[in-house]
């Protein structure tokens, strides 16, 4: 009820600032219906069912005074359109992961994922405590959008092959849907980096446009079927320890909500942050023994030749991304003295228990 009287006096305030002539916000008062365009396909598990449910809980925290209409892919902008539909205000806002608007601002790929990067609770980390909002901030506002971490897909999987990887030579000629940096870390190798949209995997690996995928993890790709195509599942993520996933606001239309609104919606999003990691986390699981023993995949890992080969030029490849610009140096700084720290706290704390939680085998045993 507080809440309430609150907005009916800002609604009346602001009526009176219009009244004696100054100017008052474009959207000072009254229900607001947002459009909301996002990467995913309709419905789609844990990202575009995420993108649903963020809009819902963002209506019912507000009582209805904001009320966002989702488009999924292609419904009203094409999937990779969205940055672009928000930026110039054909859409209020999207949801999708910022690396995909790399051609943008190079810098885009750090709040998305960075190869051998941050983990989803460290990305919270650097934003909240390391300063990465405000540089995330800096960089969006460039392009007339307000960013909020809204989901993430957790430890993502290393994709699917139609051959094994069992050499670095295996990587040469491959052509694998593999967006941001990790792209880029590939085509060092030799292979081909191809961007698509998760909707358009499954056809180009059924007609041989792509030799390989990388997609999120066994809850989403069970959904989308590319075992039937690819039968080999690598288990060793290098390129997407996290996917950050954002709700981009146009930063007019951000502004144009009291503070109250703009608070309530970014705890919404950090809920929903929070419920995705959870949700991947409880689903991956669950998927991936279907993937395993009903659908006989093919599990392997990259060798450990391959995986120092990929940090190698990783680490090259996110320095020069962090080379571009001002900017880009502070961003990369700052996220690599967030992940320096991370780090080792980690083997002080989270690293000896993970080992030791192994230890009694019968420990955990259902009775």
């Amino acid at each position: 009820m507080q809440r309430r009287k609150f907005l009916k006096s800002s609604a009346i305030g602001s009526l009176g600032v219009a009244a004696s002539g100054l100017a008052a916000p474009a959207y000072a008062a009254g229900r607001r219906n947002l459009k909301m365009v996002t990467t995913w396909p309709k419905n789609f598990p844990g990202i575009g069912t995420r993108a649903v449910q963020f809009a819902r809980d963002v209506e019912a925290a507000t009582d209805g005074d904001i009320r966002i209409k989702v488009y999924a892919a292609g419904e009203l902008v094409p999937a990779l359109g969205a940055f672009d539909a928000v930026s110039g205000g054909k859409a209020d806002v999207y949801h999708g992961v910022d690396y995909y608007w790399q051609g943008k601002h190079k810098a885009f790929s750090f709040f998305g994922a960075v190869p051998f990067g941050l983990t989803p609770q460290e990305v919270v980390q650097w934003l909240n405590y390391g300063g990465g909002q405000e540089l995330w901030d800096e960089l969006s506002g460039q392009f007339n959008v307000k960013p909020l971490l809204c989901g993430n897909t957790s430890m993502q999987m290393g994709g699917w092959f139609k051959k094994e990887i069992n050499s670095l030579e295996d990587f040469k000629g491959l052509r694998m849907r593999i967006p941001g940096m990790g792209g880029e870390i590939l085509k060092r190798l030799g292979a081909t980096p191809v961007t698509k949209s998760g909707g358009e995997i499954f056809l180009a690996l059924s007609q041989g446009n792509i030799d390989a995928s990388e997609w999120v993890g066994p809850w989403n790709d069970l959904a989308f079927g590319f075992y039937k195509i690819a039968p080999y599942y690598y288990t060793s993520v290098f390129h997407e320890p996290a996917a950050a996933v954002a709700a981009g606001f146009n930063k007019e239309v951000w502004e144009s909500l009291n503070k109250s609104q703009q608070a309530i919606i970014t705890a919404v999003a950090g809920d929903n942050h929070q419920k995705s990691v959870a949700e991947f986390n409880a689903q991956n699981i669950v998927a991936l023994r279907t993937l395993v023993d009903e659908h006989g995949v093919k599990l392997r890992t990259f060798s450990p030749e391959i995986m120092k080969k990929l940090a190698e030029v990783a680490s090259d490849v996110v320095q020069e991304v962090g080379e571009t610009d001002e900017l880009s140096r502070r961003i990369y700084n700052s996220y690599m003295e967030t992940r320096k720290n991370c780090m080792d706290w980690a083997e002080i704390a989270d690293e000896p228990y993970s080992a030791a939680r192994r230890l009694p085998e019968n420990y955990g045993t259902k009775i």
